[in-house]
């Protein structure tokens, strides 16, 4: 995982007092109006609040994984106040995530994101060929881009909890850690990950599971590539979850 904040936040406490969330929202707000990392100064000001609270509230959102922060020149900061320091803070995917699942991201997404993660939770220890099976039933009634996107890792992660028995050193979620540790997103690798783990492993019936798979593999490259920047931060967020829900 490196020193990405992001993962950090996985194993702190996610929950928000109501004045922190006041400064994640207001955090998150200047973020996209200035669409770069914002001084705390800029925080204070807009909240009405002491710069030195403002500083203080932004790295206890640091320390929870909904903020990082950095330095930047003077000329690179969008306002940065009195005084010498130039630390400037960006919320965290988790935290874009977080703006977009509460503010943006319709009722039904949510729906069918509680489905999937309760889907992966019973495959630690229940079928996860019988779950498989049923989830690629359902794919063809998402119409949504990210719905459907949220769906199809649902059914990538549990191809790869079927086959992770069978494949002996070539565990693809070791793979797939590595990739999350890397610069390169694993959405548009999980695909490949997934169906190229069961090509040395599937019988007959596991064949036709990857077969179903890869019929709706084009449809998932097309609507991912559709997403906006919000939608993609609150599906890679959901990854993370989906991830949690299997281990």
């Amino acid at each position: 995982m490196g020193n990405d904040p992001t993962c950090r936040g996985k194993k702190m406490n996610r929950k928000l007092t109501a004045r922190q969330r006041v400064f994640l929202e207001k955090l998150l707000e200047l973020y996209h109006e200035y669409k770069g990392p914002v001084h705390y100064s800029d925080v204070a000001e807009r909240l009405g609040v002491n710069r030195f609270s403002a500083y203080d509230m932004l790295k206890v959102l640091e320390k929870k994984g909904f903020a990082a922060s950095s330095y930047a020149l003077r000329s690179a900061a969008a306002a940065a106040g009195p005084g010498r320091s130039l630390v400037v803070f960006a919320p965290t995917a988790q935290a874009i995530a977080l703006g977009v699942q509460e503010s943006y991201l319709p009722d039904e997404w949510q729906r069918v994101r509680e489905q999937v993660l309760n889907l992966l939770r019973n495959a630690r220890e229940g079928n996860a060929r019988d779950l498989l099976s049923d989830l690629l039933a359902s794919l063809p009634e998402a119409t949504a881009p990210l719905t459907f996107c949220t769906e199809m890792v649902g059914a990538l992660l549990l191809n790869m909890k079927r086959v992770k028995a069978r494949a002996g050193d070539l565990n693809p979620f070791r793979v797939l850690l590595a990739l999350r540790a890397g610069s390169t997103t694993p959405l548009e690798t999980l695909p490949a990950l997934s169906v190229g783990a069961t090509l040395s492993t599937d019988d007959d019936t596991g064949a036709s599971l990857t077969r179903r798979l890869l019929a709706q593999a084009r449809r998932y490259q097309a609507d991912l590539s559709r997403l906006s920047e919000d939608a993609r931060a609150a599906l890679i967020h959901f990854l993370e979850e989906a991830l949690e829900a299997l281990d």
